[in-house]
C-alpha cells in the first residue's frame, strides 16, 4: 500500500504539509480534494521522491521513499495535469522512448496494445503528438504507466480541461486499472468526478487532512456541502 505517517513538510516558516496520515491499498482510488496551496501536490511530490519530508515518512509497499527512492520509483508512475510529451513524435514513438527510459524494451505491437488498453484509438497511434487533444495525451500518459507495470499511479488534476466525453473515458480507464489491483492517488478539484471515480475521498486544508470518507458513504451533494464548509 501507499502510506503516509505523520508526514510533514515545511519551507522556512511555511508549513506546506502537517502530520499527514493516510493509506491507499491496492485496488483503491484515493481522491484528494483541496484548494490551490492546500498541500495536494506537495503530498504527491513527497511520494515521488522529488522533495524530502521535514519529518514523518512516505512509504511505498512498505519502503520509505527517502532514502530509497531508487527502489520506490520503479513501482510508481506519475500523470501530471499536463503530460509532457514530444510533439514531433507519434504516440507509439513517445511510448517507446519513455518505456525504454524506465528500462523496458517492447515491440511495436506491444506498444500499440498499451495505447489501445489506455483507450487511444488505433488510428492515432502513428500520428504526431502535436495533433493530439489533451484527453489523447492523458491516454498516452496512462499507457506509459502501463508499460512500466506500475502498481501505484499518482495523478495531479488529470481531468482538468477535459471535455465531458474525455472525462467519462478517463474515469472508465481508472476504474479498470483499479479492478486490476492498481492503487491510484489522485489530486483533484472536481468534487463530482471524485465521488464517481474514487473509492476514498480526503479533503485537505492548509496542509492538513481534515476529512476522509468512503465514497459509498457520501453523495456528490453531501460532499460539496462538506467541502464548502471545510474550506
Amino acid at each position: 500500500m501507499l502510506k503516509a505517517i505523520n508526514l510533514t513538510k515545511t519551507y522556512g516558516k511555511h508549513q506546506a504539509l502537517s502530520q499527514l496520515n493516510l493509506s491507499v491499498d491496492k485496488g483503491e482510488i484515493f481522491c484528494l480534494l483541496g484548494q490551490n496551496g492546500a498541500g495536494k501536490t506537495t503530498t504527491i511530490n513527497l511520494f515521488l521522491g522529488l522533495i524530502e519530508s521535514t519529518s514523518g515518512e512516505a512509504l511505498v509497499d512498505g519502503i520509505t521513499v527517502k532514502p530509497n527512492s531508487n527502489k520506490t520509483t520503479k513501482m510508481i508512475a506519475y500523470i501530471p495535469e499536463v503530460v509532457q510529451l514530444y510533439g514531433n513524435l507519434s504516440g507509439v514513438e513517445n511510448l517507446n522512448f519513455f518505456s525504454r527510459l524506465a528500462g523496458f524494451k517492447y515491440t511495436n505491437t506491444d506498444l500499440s496494445n498499451f495505447l489501445s488498453k489506455a483507450g487511444l484509438q488505433k488510428e492515432a497511434h502513428q500520428k504526431k503528438l502535436s495533433s493530439y487533444s489533451k484527453g489523447m495525451r492523458q491516454k498516452v500518459g496512462i499507457a506509459i504507466a502501463l508499460s512500466k507495470n506500475a502498481e501505484y499511479i499518482f495523478m495531479d488534476e488529470p481531468i482538468s480541461g477535459l471535455d465531458p466525453k474525455a472525462t467519462i473515458e478517463f474515469t472508465k480507464i481508472c476504474k479498470e486499472l483499479s479492478s486490476e489491483g492498481k492503487a491510484i492517488f489522485m489530486a483533484t478539484h472536481d468534487i463530482f468526478n471524485a465521488v464517481n471515480v474514487g473509492t476514498k475521498i480526503g479533503i485537505m486544508k492548509e496542509g492538513k487532512l481534515v476529512h476522509t470518507s468512503n465514497t459509498n458513504a457520501i453523495n456528490a451533494t453531501e460532499l460539496q456541502d462538506l467541502y464548502l464548509k471545510t474550506i
